[in-house]
């Protein structure tokens, strides 16, 4: 039982695997250590507190996506001192170095977020130069943010040596300390980073004070850990763990609890048993183990963001995945769980019902929707895993539903096509914002104007309000946006964007638009008042302009140049693939 969990039990991480029995451990770092022309490394590796007799053992990078700034990676420093220990405890040198992380959270609406995305190839870029210069043996990575963990898969795959990923953990709900009841809310209600954003919004058309909003600025965030509801960390959280690349539990143990501490130190034991076997990335992530990953975020209704990171962790893990894949899968799986930006609870919740664990073992019991032959982390199969969990049970909760009364029937993420979207779209379809929209567009070129036209009342119901080049080469790097439903347009406005949209989003909600409008797709044609139609049943979204229109205003269309002439964004702008491949750039 965690001292932060109150009453309820809580799973805990499993045991670690039993002794090795003296089976001999692979080396990769023994050219560097044993080599005795390696004797400059050697120097430098006692200078840093390394013995002799350490130079025999395993090398374990432990990469920590930490830094101050952001209560998704603030405390992960923490954590990489508890995997240390663990490793010292297992006859591993675990040496950690860092890595830089973005926050979604606070670049929101800004220039900053055109960083985001490009901050995941930083990640990979980073964790794979480190373990591959040093001939690391294994790597430990702990991501918190969203970028974090697509990053460290991509390197994972890349340096290819044995890996176990701890998740930093879910944030706790912060709670209200003022009245609300123009939104539905009051004093003692949880609350979380998604009302924070959707806060300008509320504020920006009257609907709430400056207190009110000052109260949810301030008292949504309590502590560490990454965002609290089904947004994009803990989808790919979830994701990590389902892919076989993460313990049991770890998507859905919250940063603060003691469990997620002792997770870290027991990662060691788990990395040793890899090397023992010889057990990869590569050896664990598969076709299937990938259809799994879709399988688990249809039914959790996580982020349209996991299309784009599961399609570039493919492209790493060199699995064949496309993004129709993502509509076969959704197709045949039900959406279950109520958690926020579409319902009721938080990631915490899950957790205390039982987690991802339960989740599975309840779809492996009751479908064939999962394939628990896949290879994991622990050595063992997923359906291994899953021998000694408790089955899910509905008689005392509702976070997850029975599969005989699911939210939707069939999975919220959508792939769509049409003459809008020539080369697909996504979408985040619930079934709470209808199965069809039809309006009259608005067009922005870049986020400021559309805030401007919020706060004077321009942004009405029956707008398809268009947000264009902010795609990964015209933003550059897809920043993403979230404030319509905080003004109270979420179920009367459409979102269409060649870029992204915050995983804490919802409403009827379209993005990673191909072709994007920087190189000239449709999308850079629309004005103000053509006429746009989002069907859900077919998957379509039409631009209802005729094509004699389109060739006018394609002839008239000018390229535009890069915004950035140099540094990071240059790079990413000049190198980065479609959306709909997963925006990769290596």
């Amino acid at each position: 039982m965690s001292a932060n969990s109150g009453d309820v039990e809580i799973h805990s991480v499993p045991k670690p695997p039993s002794p090795s029995n003296g089976v001999k451990l692979n080396k990769y770092s023994c050219f560097l250590t044993q080599d005795k022309r390696r004797g400059g490394a050697q120097a430098m590796l006692h200078a840093v507190g390394v013995t002799p007799e350490d130079l025999d053992k395993p090398q374990i990078g432990i990469s920590p996506v930490w830094w101050e700034g952001n209560p998704c990676n603030n405390h992960l420093l923490d954590l990489a001192r508890k995997v240390k220990e663990g490793c010292t405890q297992e006859g591993l040198v675990g040496l950690t170095f860092s890595t830089i992380g973005v926050s979604d959270g606070i670049t929101m609406g800004t220039d900053g977020m055109r960083y985001s995305l490009p901050s995941r190839d930083l990640i990979a870029d980073s964790i794979e130069t480190v373990v591959m210069a040093q001939h690391y043996d294994g790597n430990i990575s702990i991501p918190g943010c969203d970028k974090n963990m697509p990053g460290c898969v991509i390197a994972a795959c890349r340096h290819n040596r044995p890996t176990v990923i701890v998740y930093g953990g879910t944030i706790q709900p912060g709670v209200r300390q003022v009245d609300c009841p123009s939104l539905g809310h009051k004093k003692g209600d949880n609350m979380n980073i998604a009302d924070a954003f959707e806060s300008y919004g509320a504020f920006a058309v009257g609907k709430i004070t400056e207190e009110q909003r000052l109260d949810v600025v301030r008292h949504s965030c309590p502590g560490p850990g990454a965002c609290g509801g089904m947004f994009t960390a803990n989808t790919m959280s979830s994701v990590l763990e389902v892919l076989g690349l993460s313990l049991p539990y770890s998507a859905s143990i919250p940063a603060t609890y003691a469990e997620k501490a002792q997770e870290c130190v027991k990662a060691a034991k788990y990395l040793k048993r890899l090397l023992e076997l010889d057990l990869k990335p590569k050896d664990i992530l598969t076709r299937n183990s990938f259809l799994n990953a879709i399988t688990i975020v249809n039914v959790i209704g996580g982020s349209t963001n996991a299309v784009l990171h599961l399609l570039a962790m493919a492209r790493a893990a060199d699995v064949d995945l496309t993004i129709d894949d993502f509509q076969k899968v959704a197709d045949r799986t039900p959406y279950l769980a109520d958690l926020k930006p579409s319902g009721k609870y938080v990631m915490e919740d899950l957790h205390k019902v039982g987690g991802i664990p339960a989740l599975l073992k309840y779809l492996l019991n009751h479908t064939d929707l999962i394939d628990g032959t896949q290879m994991t982390v622990t050595g063992k199969t997923l359906a291994e895993n899953l021998e000694d969990v408790p089955e899910l049970q509905f008689a005392d909760q509702d976070v997850v539903r029975p599969l005989s009364n699911p939210i939707k029937a069939t999975g919220h993420l959508m792939i769509l096509r049409g003459n809008l979207a020539p080369d697909t779209a996504v979408a985040k379809i619930t079934g709470k914002e209808g199965l069809r929209f039809e309006g009259i567009a608005k067009c922005f070129d870049s986020i400021p104007p559309f805030f401007t036209a919020l706060e004077k009342g321009e942004i009405t119901a029956g707008m398809a309000i268009i947000f264009r080049y902010q795609g990964p080469k015209g933003g550059p790097g897809m920043p993403e946006t979230a404030a319509l439903m905080g003004a109270g347009l979420g179920g009367k406005t459409a979102l269409i964007t060649d870029g992204r949209f915050s995983g804490a989003s919802r409403g009827f909600i379209i993005g990673h638009v191909v072709p994007e409008a920087f190189v000239g797709g449709p999308i850079a044609l629309v004005e103000d008042g053509d006429k746009i139609i989002i069907d859900a049943e077919k998957r379509s979204i039409d631009w209802l302009v005729d094509e004699e229109e389109q060739k006018r205003r394609r002839e008239r269309w000018v390229q535009r140049e890069y915004r950035e002439k140099r540094g990071v964004l240059y790079r990413y702008a000049r190198d980065v693939a479609p959306a709909n491949v997963g925006a990769y750039c290596d």
